[in-house]
């Protein structure tokens, strides 16, 4: 009786000890993980649970002392209780770490957050890089296509030049000679010849088609250019005529039957427009120059 009454009893006591050791366990896990006071509870915890363990050691061996048939088991708790005595043993241990390993945690941190400082600070200049990568390669782009436009611009040109050196070799052109310029007033709407350039309202350009066999009727149009002293051209009633980017003061169509012929026209000046000097008439067959002349107003 008192045997099973010594099982019974190590039995309670085994389980007792299970649920103490289970539960402060489970109190170290979360108080572990929550601040330093639960810590310090935990060691004082501890130290309890030493000075219990160390009561219960005693009583299996007085239970051991009384009764050898639990030997064996008693020893396998005794090494038992011995573990739980140095795990808990350890737990300084790994307080220290704990405290070691948040302070490597601070550290690690406060790396992080320069990294990540560094990080953004390289994020914006790449950005700043992108967006200047992005402007050049547009301002690179829109070079490509005005090299492209002036390329295609100056192809337009050679080509239009080689037409123009095509058309000069196989085109017959007038045979001009005589041209001559003269300036006009008027008297009740009749042109009176004169060089006084401050009376001048109209000024008369004649030249001398010579005649040629070979052709016995075609279209022919010249153009008068009239220049002031200072080069300029001088405009027909404020109105200019421009071909291919030549300017002229005057068109005159004729149709050439083959023999020799003078052909005259005017342009219209406001009258004391003119300054004194030199002018100039140039005559020409689409941008051919064909005659020139100079003439005096004073």
């Amino acid at each position: 009786m008192e045997v099973q009454d010594n099982k019974f009893n190590y039995k309670i006591i085994l389980a007792a000890l299970a649920a103490v050791i289970l539960g402060i366990l489970i109190a170290f896990y979360y108080s572990y993980a929550q601040s330093q006071t639960q810590i310090s509870f935990l060691e004082q915890e501890r130290g309890l649970l030493v000075k219990d363990l160390t009561i219960v050691k005693a009583q299996m061996d007085e239970l051991s002392a009384r009764n050898e048939v639990y030997e064996i088991d008693l020893e396998r708790s005794k090494t038992k209780v011995q573990q739980l005595l140095d795990s808990v043993g350890r737990l300084n241990f790994n307080t220290a770490k704990l405290w070691e390993n948040r302070k490597q945690l601070r550290a690690l941190e406060v790396k992080y957050d320069s990294l990540k400082l560094k990080n953004n600070f390289l994020s914006y200049n790449n950005m700043l890089l992108a967006e200047k990568y992005d402007e050049t390669r547009k301002k690179i782009e829109e070079l490509r296509n005005q090299r492209s436009s002036m390329a295609q611009a100056e192809a337009a040109q050679r080509k239009r030049i080689q037409e123009l050196n095509k058309e000069l070799k196989t085109k017959s052109y007038l045979k001009l000679d005589n041209a001559q310029g003269n300036g006009f007033r008027l008297r009740s709407s009749r042109p009176i010849q004169t060089n006084k350039a401050s009376t001048i309202e109209k000024l008369r350009g004649c030249v001398t088609i010579v005649g040629n066999p070979n052709v016995s009727r075609e279209e022919k149009v010249v153009y008068f250019q009239f220049l002031g002293p200072n080069m300029s051209v001088i405009e027909d009633n404020a109105n200019t005529i421009s071909v291919n980017g030549n300017i002229y003061s005057k068109r005159v169509e004729i149709i050439f039957m083959g023999e020799e012929v003078s052909i005259c026209d005017f342009i219209t000046v406001p009258e004391g427009s003119l300054p004194t000097g030199t002018y100039t008439l140039n005559v020409f067959e689409d941008e051919r120059l064909l005659a020139s002349t100079q003439f005096e107003l004073k």
